[in-house]
């Protein structure tokens, strides 16, 4: 049983933390609509529902068509300019956007079809007065269908929203620390949080987590976990943070059970480990994220990159995916008899194991013998994720490679899971810059599904819950959850990325 101290000072930690900061007002802006604008090879149209004022600007298809905008400002500096269009093809139309004479290439990519508005967003500096904001395009199809161009009016604008610290603030609100288990969800969410600290040191993220690990793990490094499922290790990367941070001997002895453990885990034939001890022979691509980096942040670096390497061998397809998982005894239901794969590609699935091999690999050093066969498998990844990125929405589909099967849906988490895998390996310079305008992409997409709600905390929607191996039905049918922790600690780590670093 749990000590009754402990509890009480967990709660009282918990009673202590500041109350939950009050969101920021609205900005004020100025909307321009593009029909009164200055028009080069473009027409005024009305044809398609959903504009403001009375029309929007149909781009002729040619390169160096335009929209010209005569925007004043009340102050010189940054401003926000927020363009509202719609483009119903598959094709991205980018444009170049001047503002008095300095440009800059900005992506406009589909929005499922002529009715579906969406906007994009560029941070610029403004003169005090008359500004010229010109966009052009810069493909044969032109640009999209424009409707309007909104302007913040500077010093009245509030700055941008920490999405990171609105999220976990949100998150431990709802729930406190001692509620949360040693599932690794509860893990994935405490590593995401971890991370918000290591940036904000705000000292009530790192509180949280404390009293959470003062409530699970003993002084001798226990926890009540015999750590017969891959799954249940992710909370070792929690442990080597605790230890780090607190010094505490008892979190070092939880990770090193965790490392223990490994050494006489089951595998494979071929030395893979298994997902769970109840399923012999079956290598998921779930279970390389759950145990890898951890393992590689210990300071064990020759296990993990072969173990990615062994489950890269027996999952990898031909389009730039992975198969959900491998049965090498052939006996389960979903196994294919003569590949022993399943027989669908699930989209979360694959997004952990990007994750798991960024982790590691920048856990390697530079000559490490495995380090070029793991770039390998990250820049296979990343041209899958960009083959099959949902060209409306950013995002990436429950089943990635069936974009246009019915009941498919995209799904938050592993779109989080994607977005990060490409920004942070943009930031290693293993990818090369085409590459940005799919991060870019992906990280919108996921801020879309992203909210403030009536309580003023945040929602993240179209969380896949947990999922086992199937057929497609099976993974279209799957409950889609808001604040789902498989979609809160994604998103961390997503934007803990990209809103700091340019992708």
């Amino acid at each position: 049983m749990l000590d009754k101290r402990i509890v009480v000072l967990a709660i009282a930690a918990l009673l202590a933390m500041p109350a939950m900061p009050a969101m920021p007002a609205a900005a004020a802006t100025t909307v321009y609509e593009a029909e009164d604008a200055t028009r080069t090879q473009g027409v005024v149209e009305s044809n398609h529902a959903g504009f403001t004022g009375t029309g929007f600007v149909n781009y002729d298809n040619t390169i160096g068509s335009a929209v010209e905008f005569a925007v004043q400002s009340a102050v010189a500096g940054p401003h926000s300019l927020v363009f509202r269009f719609a483009n119903g093809t598959a094709v991205d139309r980018a444009l170049d956007v001047t503002v008095n004479g300095n440009s800059q290439a900005v992506s406009f990519p589909g929005t499922g079809d002529w009715t579906s508005w969406a906007t994009r967003t560029l941070a610029v500096d403004l003169a005090a007065g008359a500004n010229v904001v010109r966009a052009t395009a810069t493909t044969a199809e032109g640009g999209p269908n424009l409707d309007s161009l909104t302007v913040d009016d500077g010093d009245d604008a509030p700055p941008p929203r920490d999405w990171s610290a609105a999220v976990v603030d949100s998150t431990i609100a709802r729930r406190p620390a001692t509620s949360l288990g040693l599932g690794y969800t509860d893990a994935l969410f405490l590593h995401g949080t971890y991370l918000v600290y290591q940036r904000t040191r705000a000292p009530r993220y790192l509180d949280y987590i404390k009293a959470w690990g003062n409530a699970r793990v003993a002084a001798d490094g226990s926890t009540g976990n015999a750590y017969n499922d891959l799954d249940s290790m992710l909370a070792g990367n929690v442990f080597l943070e605790l230890a780090r941070e607190t010094g505490e001997n008892r979190y070092r002895l939880a990770a090193d059970r965790i490392r223990q453990r490994l050494r006489t885990y089951p595998r494979t034939a071929d030395g893979g480990f298994i997902h769970n001890v109840g399923l012999p022979g079956q290598l998921w691509a779930d279970g390389t994220f759950m145990a890898e980096p951890f393992l590689a942040r210990y300071g064990e670096l020759t296990e993990p990159p072969k173990q990615l390497i062994t489950y890269f061998a027996h999952l990898r397809r031909s389009d730039g995916m992975l198969f959900h998982a491998y049965d090498e005894t052939r006996q389960s239901s979903w196994a294919d008899p003569a590949t022993g794969h399943s027989p669908e590609v699930w989209c979360r699935a694959v997004g952990w194991f990007g994750m798991a091999t960024l982790d590691v690999l920048e856990q390697l050093p530079a000559t490490h013998p495995d380090r070029a066969e793991l770039t390998g498998i990250v820049r296979y990844l990343a041209d899958g994720y960009r083959r099959w990125q949902d060209p409306a929405t950013g995002r990436w589909f429950q089943l990635p490679v069936k974009p246009g099967l019915t009941g498919n849906w995209t799904e938050t988490s592993c779109s989080s899971m994607y977005t990060y895998t490409i920004s942070r390996a943009l930031r290693l310079g293993l990818l090369d810059q085409s590459y940005v305008a799919v991060a870019q992409r992906g990280y919108h997409g996921v801020l879309a599904k992203t909210s403030i709600g009536s309580d003023g905390r945040t929602n993240i929607a179209d969380i896949s819950i947990g999922t086992s191996v199937g057929n497609a039905q099976y993974y279209l049918d799957r409950p889609r959850a808001t604040n789902d922790f498989h979609g809160l600690g994604a998103f961390l780590i997503m934007n803990e990325q990209l809103a700091s670093n340019s992708p």
